[in-house]
């Protein structure tokens, strides 16, 4: 139950892991840095998938899907990819009692495998541009791992796209990282700051790498999505050609986007208490649960209760709303009560004799706690009216929070004594040495140069070099 949970004042990583557990989202799994993902925690990422989905193919992009297993050759068509994934590439070295010709490297990633399909596809310019996504499971071998936010095997989507010029590429690039934008705020309610990565922090292969910033309750930062052009470098490993229009033969320009199951770790470090889970509630399963309080009522009474609770979940769902009556007879209200708010419903209503013969109900918003005595004939239309305002106010309570842990800092020593309070813009010299040394020493590392961000020259922090603007540094996961 969420008495259960620890505080998360007392230890934020174990309150996490206690939520994760008991809110029935996922669980550890006996292959070690895998996790289970249970019902509760697979219904948020279904509609995840349902939202970016739908968003991904108003843009024109379309769903394929690719093997899992990719020949190691492949990946060492790419030096600086092979490179970057090599420490968490799982290789497969037997299959059917043999020693295979050629080990078969477990998708970490899948640009070489697609660029492989893409050379047999593209021959002309009107083949471009050639847009698709797929939902897929990636391995990365990891050493240290944490439920949903960091998992030797998780679930993504990767999106690929082939271009006719840089421009036209760079352009997707930055439409995708704005789907993941308006995705992660209008969505999730949380509030993030799209940007361009350094040149140490970008996806291995990339000639640019963008991502979109969010911090949480414990004042880390977590990277939500990235957007990447990849330039040519692909093309070239596998040439990937067009006849263009001018009649010569061109490499085309692609662009790579993705994000993963890290998003729900995402939502519960951004908005949850210590009583459990809490859901924005347009990607909410469950969105109101109806609690027949009938412990002391007549026959006659509990009838009428459950038709009313029935009545009121059918309007509900009408307006297209995810509803449960939980008319369990084995667990009283308050249990009722601790376990809704444990898995994050996002709207309770208590209907009992009473509430009937005044032609009333008791609606409580998850995220309040508060009760509010609401007209039965106006519960489905107010219903509505709270999730919406509670959406709403996630958003800028996150926002809010974002806001007052944001800092300019314009010494070492201030950025040192500083690394522990959430976003600090610094001015920094754009040397990865200096980058690695701040990150050393302090465990400071740079999240993205916001677009939002005015830059203005000034002087690194570390070094007193030229600088040509601030960019975000932060402890992060």
């Amino acid at each position: 139950m969420a008495e259960k949970l620890t505080p998360r004042e007392k230890g934020f990583s174990e309150w996490y892991v206690d939520l994760v557990q008991k809110a029935k989202l996922a669980d550890y799994s006996d292959v070690k840095g895998c996790m289970v993902i249970r019902p509760n925690g697979y219904a948020l990422w279904e509609n995840i998938q349902r939202v970016m989905d739908k968003m991904f193919k108003d843009t024109g992009v379309k769903n394929a899907y690719f093997p899992l297993l990719i020949p190691e050759s492949y990946l060492k068509k790419e030096a600086e990819h092979v490179e970057g994934f090599n420490p968490q590439l799982a290789v497969v070295t037997h299959a059917g009692g043999q020693k295979l010709e050629e080990p078969l490297v477990i998708r970490p990633t899948s640009e070489t495998i697609i660029n492989r399909s893409f050379s047999k596809w593209i021959q002309s310019y009107r083949d471009l541009p050639l847009l698709v996504n797929q939902w897929a499971n990636v391995m990365r071998w990891e050493m240290r791992t944490r439920l949903f936010l960091r998992t030797t095997e998780f679930l993504w989507q990767e999106g690929h796209t082939c271009h006719e010029t840089e421009a036209d590429a760079e352009e997707r690039t930055l439409q995708m990282l704005e789907v993941y934008r308006t995705f992660a705020e209008d969505y999730m309610a949380m509030p993030v700051l799209p940007g361009r990565k350094s040149e140490s922090e970008k996806f291995a292969g990339a000639l640019r790498t963008y991502s979109i910033e969010a911090m949480m309750q414990d004042k880390k930062a977590l990277q939500a999505g990235t957007s990447h052009n990849l330039g040519q470098n692909f093309a070239k490993a596998f040439d990937t050609t067009f006849q263009g229009r001018d009649g010569r033969v061109h490499h085309v320009w692609q662009t790579s986007w993705g994000s993963s199951t890290r998003l729900i770790g995402g939502l519960i470090l951004t908005h949850s208490d210590d009583s459990g889970l809490i859901v924005p509630p347009k990607i909410a399963a469950t969105h109101v649960v109806i609690i027949p309080i009938v412990g002391k009522a007549t026959d006659v009474e509990k009838t009428q209760v459950l038709e009313k609770s029935h009545a009121l979940a059918a309007d509900l769902r009408k307006a297209g709303l995810g509803v449960v009556v939980d008319d369990d007879e084995s667990k009283g209200p308050g249990f009722k009560y601790n376990e809704h708010e444990l898995i994050g419903t996002c709207l309770r209503i208590e209907l009992g004799p009473k509430d009937l013969a005044k032609g009333s109900c008791v609606m409580v918003r998850r995220d309040l706690r508060q009760k509010e005595f609401v007209p039965l004939d106006e519960a489905a239309a107010k219903a509505q009216t709270m999730l919406d305002q509670m959406q709403k106010d996630l958003f800028q309570k996150a926002k809010d929070f974002r806001d007052s842990h944001t800092f300019e800092v314009n010494s070492y020593e201030e950025m040192k004594a500083r690394a522990e309070d959430g976003f600090l813009l610094a001015h920094w010299d754009g040397d990865p040495k200096t980058e690695a040394r701040i990150k050393e020493e302090t465990g400071l590392t740079t999240r993205c140069r916001p677009f939002s961000l005015k830059q203005e020259p000034g002087k690194c922090v570390m070094t007193g070099n030229p600088s040509q603007g601030r960019i975000v540094f932060s402890k992060a996961y």
